[in-house]
């Protein structure tokens, strides 16, 4: 197996709206290849699709129940520390909660974390020991 993510895929309760969230509120960009069944956008080297909560649930052979913390966050990581504010005001802009206000965390970096509008944990951080290319894509020395 090749060490890589290719998709993320995220169930919603309601697409057009989660579509709203991303497109409009965020700025991803939506691909001409979604429809009204499904989402997908283009990230840096991985792409974020959005899927019917119950539909994902019923493709994967497991039951569509589940609340609290799933055990999953998703990472943004940008190039300062003033960005995580900047970030996590956008999302909650767009309709996201702030669950952690960004900070000063004990690994040496700055992070907080928003949940979209489907409750999916997204930490947005700054770490001074990643590297991060001209794409956004992050690796550690």
């Amino acid at each position: 197996m090749e060490p890589r993510v290719s998709m993320l895929g995220l169930g919603v309760h309601d697409l057009k709206k989660s579509v709203e969230f991303y497109e409009q509120g965020l700025g991803f960009s939506l691909a001409s290849s979604s429809n009204e069944n499904i989402a997908f956008f283009n990230l840096s080297n991985l792409v974020l699709s959005l899927y019917p909560w119950d539909k994902l649930a019923e493709d994967a052979s497991v039951p569509a129940e589940g609340t609290g913390f799933r055990g999953v966050t998703i990472a943004h990581n940008v190039r300062s520390k003033e960005e995580v504010s900047e970030i996590l005001k956008l999302a909650e802009s767009a309709g996201g909660n702030i669950v952690k206000p960004a900070q000063d965390v004990f690994w040496g970096g700055h992070s907080g974390y928003f949940a979209d509008i489907d409750g999916h944990l997204w930490e947005v951080a700054w770490n001074p020991k990643a590297i991060l290319d001209q794409a956004g894509g992050m690796l550690f020395d």
